[in-house]
């Protein structure tokens, strides 16, 4: 036998109202499990489905307990007997263990158990008689059909009170029977003739009477009690497909009645509530596949957001970076036209001071000419000077000397005052170019000052508008994070719901479970009554 350990001394209490419920095959496998055995035993559902139903056994159980369990199941007969349970973590819990079989073809395919949670004097009880057996058995007690039986004298008149009413009935007839022999017998051998003959007469007459009693009573009380518990232990199996025969009259007759509405009325509920549970069940999965969908699509949304908001968060980045660049680009732009400006003073400034070199050259150009003309009158009066002095002979020579030399000087001075005029046109003519190159630069930078000027103002509407849309970039980017937001929350909203429509749909599919003990197919019973006193 399996021996769980290990064990602790830790009982666990069940609560009131709230049986434990699995089904097993007839291996002992367990094929279905309600909620709260889970809960009670400690065990998941995946350790139990599949798993031997001894999983659960306490070492303290004696072997007869479920000896006696299982040759009641394969007999087809319910089980109820106190029943010690450990949980995954060592601790135990008693039960009342209700074991019925499941019918099929009127045999027995498997057992569904129902416990239930005992009092405190039956936990006592159990206990106290389970730790006898297991200690030797000095009270010479047995398990049948999960009840305690005692041995012996005690236990044979015990064992009478339980007789079934078929034995009661043939024992009782078999007496009345014996008795009328023994009469007859008797008589017979007592007396002679006619007597005996009476005696023997009598006697075969109450044999007779007896076996013929015997068969309407088996007929009308012991055949219709059969079969109405054939019909209650295939109703508590869960065969609601079962019929049997209610044409009998009396009470007997009533009571199969009784129970065939009964498997009538159940075979109603439970064909329209397993229709409900499974219209329910397909429901639950629609609804689940449409959850999972739809929260697969919002967590794909989620993270495209997220994507989206990463991406936002750069392209904020870039525009903050792109207004700050244009913001020094402005700032550079406007230094560049203050400068501009400048050059444009100093291009002007330029333009006055060779305006007034042109005018200074002018002025000495007109100097030299004076000079020049000094000089070419100097030179005639020179000569007039020495005409006059060749006129005077020899008085004269002396002042031709210095009139040759003012000559001289008068002419090199003309030469002179030429050259200088020369320079001086040749000077006059670059500063009038260049003053025209400085009218010609003073235009351009006029034009460069009003170019950089416009540039400016462009360069400042492009700071205005990168300061904007770094501004707007920022409330989309505070958007989409509060969008980011209602979409995760969403998505967990979603989760919340798929795991309420899952656990729904594993509500109906254990509802289901629980409900398919009942064997329903396409049969409906229908009764089958006969005319007869009690029928009407």
């Amino acid at each position: 036998m399996r021996k769980n350990l290990p064990v602790t001394d830790t009982q666990y209490h069940m609560e009131d109202g709230k049986p434990i419920v699995s089904k097993t095959d007839l291996k002992g496998k367990i094929t279905y499990v309600n909620p709260y055995f889970i809960e009670v035993s400690g065990f998941s559902k995946e350790e139990l489905i599949g798993a031997p139903h001894n999983l659960v056994r306490h070492p303290d159980m004696p072997p007869e307990a479920f000896e006696d369990l299982w040759k009641s199941i394969r007999a087809g007969q319910p089980w109820t007997g106190m029943v010690k349970n450990r949980r995954k973590n060592g601790d135990f819990y008693w039960v009342v263990a209700n074991v019925t079989p499941v019918m099929e073809n009127g045999r027995a395919s498997g057992y569904m158990s129902v416990r239930t949670k005992p009092s405190r004097a039956q936990i006592e009880e159990a206990d106290r008689i389970y730790r006898s057996i297991v200690a030797g058995n000095p009270d010479r007690i047995v398990i049948r059909e999960g009840q305690v039986v005692r041995t012996g004298l005690t236990g044979l008149f015990s064992a009478s009170n339980d007789l079934p009413v078929s034995a009661r009935i043939t024992f009782g007839l078999l007496m009345i029977c014996a008795s009328y022999l023994g009469m007859g017998i008797l008589g017979f051998a007592m007396s002679s003739g006619r007597a005996a003959c009476g005696f023997a007469g009598v006697a075969a007459f109450g044999v007779a009477s007896v076996s013929l009693m015997g068969y309407f009573l088996h007929r009308s009380v012991i055949n219709p009690l059969r079969g109405a518990i054939r019909a209650a232990r295939a109703i508590a199996g869960g065969d609601l497909t079962s019929t049997f025969e209610t044409h009998h009259g009396g009470d007997m007759g009533q009571l199969l009645r009784a129970l065939q509405q009964m498997n009538v009325n159940l075979l109603a509920i439970v064909g329209d509530v397993r229709t409900n549970v499974d219209a329910v069940h397909i429901a639950t999965k629609e609804i689940a596949a449409g959850n999972m969908d739809f929260s697969t699509r919002t967590e794909s949304q989620a993270s495209s957001l997220e994507e989206t908001a990463s991406s936002m968060e750069e392209f904020s980045s870039s525009a903050k970076l792109n207004a700050d660049h244009a913001q020094r680009a402005n700032e550079l732009v406007e230094f560049a036209s203050a400068v501009a400006v400048k050059g444009g003073q100093a291009v002007s400034r330029v333009g006055a001071t060779m305006g007034g070199i042109s005018a200074s050259a002018k002025k000495i150009a007109d100097i030299i000419g004076l000079i020049d003309s000094i000089a070419f009158q100097t030179n005639i009066l020179a000569l007039n000077a020495a005409v006059e002095a060749a006129r005077a002979g020899e008085q004269g020579c002396g002042f031709a000397v210095v009139a040759s030399e003012v000559r001289s000087l008068a002419q090199g001075s003309a030469a002179a005052a030429k050259e200088i005029k020369g320079l001086i046109d040749d000077s006059v003519a670059r500063v009038e170019l260049g003053n025209r190159l400085v009218g010609d630069a003073e235009h351009t930078m006029t034009e460069i000052v009003e170019s950089v000027q416009r540039v400016a103002g462009i360069m400042h509407e492009i700071a205005l508008a990168s300061r904007e849309q770094s501004r707007g970039i920022d409330q989309v980017n505070r958007a989409i994070g509060s969008v980011g937001e209602v979409t995760q929350q969403n998505a967990a909203l979603v989760e919340q719901t798929v795991a309420v429509a899952s656990s729904l749909e594993e509500q109906a599919m254990q509802l289901s479970q629980a409900v398919s003990v009942f064997k329903l197919d396409n049969v409906r019973v229908q009764p089958r009554l006969k005319n007869h006193p009690g029928a009407r």
